[in-house]
């Protein structure tokens, strides 16, 4: 059992949490912080122990990568190479922020934070508090999302908190993290960038930047993924979950003869707030404003974690589809209801 040390964002400051952060870090122990898109548990991107412990704490199989997190767009030539010209166009628009760049590793980079792969996936987070403990620690962190693999990511720090504590050294309390989704990751080792995770910033938003992309066919069928969410089943809940497209008055009838059928369960409901009381159960759970997508985007791993408190036996999600963030949010719905969608 380890002891967890509990700092706020605002400890920061503080030297002696500084050097506690420091000092862990570097030691190859753990540490779980808020970067804008969810909570990261994360390591040392140069220490094999620190890295390891990652695998171990979240059960998450070894040819699945992880992303380096970095502080300083200047670290990028430290720990890759061979850019491509357009790479700097990307920077240029999007970092600091949810972006990743998958690029070709130089040698320093260890093959087990890259599922064995000569690429590496390489981060310049906008947190501020993410930023701050990478400048901490003088290294590159590596920070998968702070959740038991296969489980939904963490977007509140009572979440890390029940998931990590005792199992790491340091957990730093950020509040509610901005975006609500893991980062885009970007493949850029080709002539054309592939996008092999969807994310906030979107393949219309890149395209202005840098022409044309592409959006990975073989996210699930990779038996090497060449990012994080490729190969495995992600974000699931406890409970089954269904995921119900169609006009709004369909899928509403839908759901409530589908709540009223299964009389001997608890029913649960993610929906937008003007919905969310027409629906035949109390299990509910508001994930926001129709019109307001990043609202939905930063509440939907908390609406899964919601369910999973409620212990409920089935959850019915409204579709989020043709929205301008619909790749990114009906991306992780599908994953987390293993494709389990029913179309009226």
């Amino acid at each position: 059992m380890i002891y967890t040390r509990i700092y706020h964002a605002s400890d920061l400051q503080l030297k002696n949490v500084r050097e506690d952060i420091r000092n862990t870090i570097l030691s190859g122990k753990n540490i779980v912080f808020p970067t804008e898109t969810v909570y990261g548990v994360g390591a040392s991107a140069l220490n094999l122990s620190g890295i390891a412990n990652i695998y171990k704490i979240k059960g998450r199989p070894s040819d699945n990568p992880l992303i380096m997190h970095i502080a300083d767009v200047k670290d990028l030539d430290l720990y890759t190479k061979n850019h491509q010209t357009y790479v700097k166009k990307l920077i240029k628009a999007f970092w600091p922020g949810p972006l990743t760049l998958v690029l070709e590793k130089k040698d320093q980079v260890p093959k087990v934070i890259t599922g064995g792969l000569e690429s590496v996936g390489i981060r310049f987070p906008s947190s501020h508090i993410a930023q701050e403990i990478i400048r901490i620690a003088s290294v590159p962190i590596v920070a998968p999302s702070a959740n038991i693999s296969g489980k939904p990511s963490a977007t509140l720090f009572e979440h890390v908190y029940e998931d990590f504590n005792q199992k790491v050294d340091i957990i730093i309390d950020g509040g509610k993290t901005e975006v609500g989704l893991e980062s885009t990751v970007l493949d850029v080792t080709k002539e054309v960038p592939i996008i092999l995770r969807p994310g906030m910033i979107t393949k219309a938003m890149i395209e202005k930047v840098v022409g044309e992309v592409i959006i990975s066919t073989d996210i699930l069928q990779q038996d090497i993924p060449k990012a994080p969410g490729m190969k495995y089943k992600h974000y699931a809940p406890k409970a089954i979950l269904e995921i119900v497209s169609g006009k709004e008055k369909k899928v509403i009838d839908y759901i409530n003869i589908q709540i009223n059928s299964l009389e001997n369960m608890k029913v649960g409901v993610i929906a937008t707030n003007d919905i969310i009381g027409l629906f035949d159960t109390p299990y509910v759970f508001p994930i926001g404003k129709s019109t307001n997508e990043e609202e939905i985007a930063a509440n939907l791993f908390a609406a899964l974690r919601k369910m999973d408190s409620l212990n409920v036996d089935y959850i019915y999600s409204i579709s989020f589809e043709d929205k301008k963030f619909s790749e990114a949010i009906m991306n992780r719905l599908l994953k987390a209801a293993d494709n389990n969608i029913t179309y009226l």
